[in-house]
């Protein structure tokens, strides 16, 4: 984290900027759409031996929305804080149609919480703390004081000893780390980044590189903050590619040390956290080299600073003999964290300060290994870094959970225009528009915090020792790898989508939405850049595929899968009669009733990895041909690059169903009906807004007619209609208080403001000194 891309990268009109004006007074008028996102279908499912459950799903169509308008209710619009206490001014309260399923927001919000429930809470009551957040304006020098400050309070909290081990004061809880550290996210980006930093990398890599003499020496002054530290890995000149670093550590048997050295100035290490200013020690990443052979990457604990009062003139430790560097300046983000430069210019440390769990060299120089691959030791190595992308991929999530709770509280009280009404203006909520910006990204949201779940007990499993074989490691490595890039995409999109849709106030920094996503831009590239970590993923997918067919003629049995997985699934699931062509008649009812089974999704998004999958084996198939022979190494390497991109799109797939899988089996889980309901029409929302992304996909190999692709296209408007009346309820599930978003948009203030001009117009007009309209004088 806070290292580059590449810490461990081996491999309508309806808003606007103006002050609102309210129109009259009144209560507001159920439009249509509301009318029809609200129409109850459940009387009629006896009689139609439908469900429960089907009948409301139908529920919404042309014929609802001239459907009496639903009786109101009052909702509580600042929010509900964490255990759902309502509470709320009732000048501030809002009317909204009243659902025909009711979700029991205390429940879900707990759900919410996952089985690290108690590390999240007790990181939400340390970040709710004024001073354990972010102060908008500062400049760069003093946003670093402050984070260094509340590393301190960290400290002081016992909160960040939970993954080391217990006989040093830890708790050896991984999985309570990590989700307690990615809910620093909400104070400030750069507090849970430079976290990161110092127990997440430099710490995890004295843990996990080191052996038990590290962790006496080091860990406990690491723990405390006594000696901060970088996670030295990435260089100028390479990021995404860790084998090709340039730092060398070349053994002296004379005197049982290491010499690192900086050979060429694409060699610094770059974009490291802690390096720039606070930084006394960091953990190396060097090409090991003994007796004339280099043994590729290993990691060095290398001291950098003075750790006594000598400094320079802004207060800086000095460099220690033969370590230099320069600050990285002003970022796009994270400026809370000094990022900088290291070089070396022959620095010896001790033979003993190589982290030496997977490789040690003797006093004579002798190296050995537990894994004889050089290969296979280099992955193992940089595998035990993977929580950094788990954390990636639950503070992004997190982050997207803030956005939407800004900005659809904001969008359920701000009014803008009188197209439904001639009293109040309506709402913004309730324009299609405005839905489809935000609800189906709040159904995103829900995949990926369930599918995150799933990532942090996988990660907890292997590092706790219960699960931890090699084909364990692997998996979490490939699961972290597809879901990191999916979550850190979402987030930076909702992000940006919440503050166009906030209009001119989501653009102050006192709203936060503009600073969060200055800050989440980076996740999308450290710890793995987003693109080279999906192509991990695919040579996994591919591998697996290879295995199951490892002594059969590639090319046919590409052909086969694809012809099988079709068969298989169009058959099997009643998707030939979702393609065929327009002359099928069938009613839009029985279209939606086989879109929006479980069994179809999961069906056609199966469809796609497997069959994506299997067309790429089959294009690569050439390369495993002739391997010996001269040029054939460039030859399988021009084949790859010629199916990147497809092997990246398979791969995101592949994360696409995992987070619908996850969401799925989340729903079996629940057992309050009103609650299952909602959440089912969300995660139909999400699987097929999914296959709507991909419809040409569909289309162009024959899985969707287009009817049946417009169907899909029909039903996703219906499911974000009925889920409006909702919203409010799915964001507060979020847990997040006021002391959490801190934006006064969502505290409440717009409502205040529409009150506080509907008590002016109704006591002008009372007064009768309303001046006429110049349209209706005319009348």
């Amino acid at each position: 984290m806070a290292n580059d891309g590449t810490a461990a990268n081996a491999a309508a009109a309806s808003n606007d900027s103006t002050p609102h004006t309210a129109a009259a007074t009144g209560a507001p008028a159920a439009t249509a759409n509301t009318a029809a996102a609200n129409t109850a279908a459940a009387p009629a499912a006896a009689a139609s031996g439908e469900t429960a459950n089907d009948a409301a799903a139908n529920a919404g169509t042309a014929g609802a929305a001239a459907a009496a308008a639903p009786k109101l209710r009052r909702v509580e619009t600042p929010g509900r804080r964490a255990g759902g206490a309502a509470k709320a001014n009732a000048k501030t309260q809002v009317q909204a149609p009243t659902a025909t399923a009711a979700i029991d927001v205390d429940w879900l919000s707990h759900y919410l919480l996952g089985t690290w429930a108690d590390a999240r809470l007790e990181s939400r009551r340390v970040t709710a703390r004024p001073e354990m957040q972010r102060i908008e304006g500062q400049s760069v020098a003093e946003h670093r004081k402050t984070v260094l400050g509340q590393l301190h309070l960290l400290v002081a909290e016992g909160a960040v000893n939970k993954a080391f081990p217990t006989h040093l004061g830890g708790q050896d809880d991984h999985g309570g780390n990590i989700a307690g550290f990615e809910e620093l996210v909400t104070a400030d980006p750069s507090l849970q980044i430079k976290s990161g930093v110092q127990w997440g990398l430099f710490g995890a890599a004295v843990l996990h590189l080191g052996t038990e003499y590290h962790h006496e020496t080091f860990l406990p002054a690491i723990m405390s903050l006594e000696v901060p530290g970088a996670f030295a890995m990435t260089e100028t000149g390479h990021g995404s590619d860790v084998a090709s670093i340039g730092t060398t550590a070349t053994y002296d048997p004379a005197t049982e040390e290491f010499v690192l050295n900086t050979p060429f100035r694409g060699a610094w290490k770059d974009y490291l956290g802690n390096a720039a200013v606070d930084g006394t020690a960091a953990v190396v990443f060097a090409q090991l080299i003994t007796a004339g052979v280099n043994h590729g990457v290993h990691a060095f604990y290398v001291p950098i600073r003075s750790v006594d009062s000598d400094s320079d003139s802004t207060g800086t430790s000095r460099f220690l003999d033969g370590v230099g560097g320069e600050d990285d300046g002003i970022k796009g983000g994270l400026n809370g964290i000094d990022n900088g430069r290291l070089h070396f210019d022959h620095v010896r440390v001790p033979r003993l300060n190589l982290l030496n769990r997977y490789g040690d060299v003797a006093a004579d120089g002798t190296y050995t290994s537990s894994i004889t691959s050089p290969g296979r030791r280099f992955f193992t190595m940089l595998g035990t870094l993977v929580q950094g992308r788990v954390s990636l991929d639950g503070a992004s999530t997190a982050a997207a959970k803030i956005a939407l709770k800004i900005a659809i509280t904001y969008g359920s009280q701000r009014r803008q225009f009188t197209a439904g009404s001639d009293t109040d203006e309506e709402v913004l909520l309730d324009y299609q528009k405005h839905q489809s910006r935000l609800i189906p990204r709040l159904a995103t949201t829900y995949a990926a915090s369930f599918a995150h779940e799933v990532l942090l007990t996988k990660f907890d499993s292997v590092f706790s020792g219960a699960h931890d074989t090699d084909a364990d490691r692997q998996d979490l490595e490939t699961l972290a790898a597809a879901l990191k890039p999916l979550s850190t995409w979402h987030g930076l999109d909702t992000l940006q989508e919440a503050r166009e849709a906030c209009g001119g106030v989501g653009f102050l920094a006192e709203n936060r939405l503009t600073s969060l996503r200055a800050d989440l831009d980076v996740y999308a590239t450290f710890e793995g850049d987003n693109h080279v970590l999906l192509q991990l993923v695919a040579k996994r997918l591919l591998t697996d595929y290879s295995r199951r067919f490892a002594k059969a003629d590639v090319g046919v049995l590409a052909r086969y899968a694809v012809e099988q997985a079709t068969d298989r699934t169009v058959n099997g699931t009643g998707l030939r009669r979702l393609a065929q062509n327009v002359s099928d008649r069938g009613s839009m009812a029985r279209s939606v009733g086989q879109l929006r089974s479980a069994k179809t999704q999961r069906a056609l998004l199966t469809d796609r990895v497997e069959t994506m999958v299997a067309e790429i084996a089959g294009n690569l198939r050439p390369a495993s041909q002739g391997s010996k022979k001269p040029g054939a190494k460039k030859k399988a390497a021009d084949l790859f690059n010629q199916n990147q991109n497809a092997m990246i799109e398979a791969a995101r797939a592949h994360g696409e169903l995992l987070q619908w899988e996850a969401f799925t089996d989340a729903l079996a889980k629940i057992d309050d009906p009103g609650t299952k309901m909602v959440l089912t029409w969300v995660r139909d929302l999400f699987g097929l807004g999914l296959i709507q992304k991909h419809a040409a996909w569909y289309l162009i190999n024959g899985r969707l007619s287009p009817s049946r692709a417009k169907a899909v296209e029909a039903y996703i408007e219906r499911l974000t209609s009925r889920l409006r009346p909702h919203a409010i309820d799915l964001v507060d599930a979020f847990g997040y208080g006021p002391e959490h978003v801190r934006a006064p948009i969502a505290s409440g203030a717009e409502a205040e403001r529409q009150n506080e001009a509907r008590d002016y117009y109704h006591e002008l007009r009372a007064s009768g000194n309303a001046p006429v309209d110049e349209k209706a004088q005319k009348k």
